[in-house]
């Protein structure tokens, strides 16, 4: 990104919008490879309890973990399947321009941005979150503060991309990050 915020072309934005979606497309792509993996995780089990296990409750044990790997492939599965559908909707010129106009806000804001967040974040500095967190909460608080999203709606969306994108527990601290925005932008 340019350091001067109005010299980013649409084009080099339409660039950024190809690159997120190739981006999810590698992402996909390493879903079906995990999911694969689990479901072989999760025959291996099967068949370990079938012919190692003597007792019974070892072999419930193993054909446990055998069915967890198994929801865990399907959930991975499912994630992947999502994949033409991002691919469609981006190339929607209302969706395209959108992410170009929330990419433009969070470039031109980012001072102001980091600083209500950093506002916000208790025992935390903006520059040591990780930096999917970081984003999610950037675009969060862009759509909120510049682009009139409702509260809710913003929040809500960025709790989603935080539950796909982030740790385990990423959605929770992005849910908290982003209720104490919004309470400070009620109270200023």
């Amino acid at each position: 990104m340019p350091a001067d915020p109005s010299k980013l072309s649409t084009q080099q934005l339409s660039g950024f919008v190809v690159a997120a979606v190739r981006t999810l497309t590698t992402e996909v792509q390493d879903a079906l490879g995990n999911a694969s993996a689990e479901l072989q995780r999760s025959n291996d089990r099967l068949l370990s309890s079938q012919t190692r296990t003597t007792d019974l409750n070892t072999s419930r044990t193993m054909v446990k973990q055998a069915i967890e790997h198994t929801q865990s492939a399907i959930n991975q599965l499912g994630a992947a399947i999502e994949l033409p559908e991002l691919i469609q909707l981006a190339n929607h010129h209302e969706v395209r321009d959108y992410a170009i106009q929330v990419v433009n806000t969070v470039n031109t804001h980012r001072t102001d941005l980091d600083q209500q967040l950093s506002a916000a974040l208790v025992d935390w500095q903006i520059t040591r979150l990780a930096q999917i967190d970081r984003d999610i909460l950037r675009i969060a608080v862009a759509e909120m503060v510049f682009l009139g999203v409702p509260d809710r709606v913003a929040i809500n969306e960025a709790v989603e991309l935080a539950k796909r994108y982030s740790e385990e527990d990423g959605h929770r601290f992005v849910n908290g990050v982003l209720r104490r925005v919004t309470d400070q932008i009620k109270t200023a």
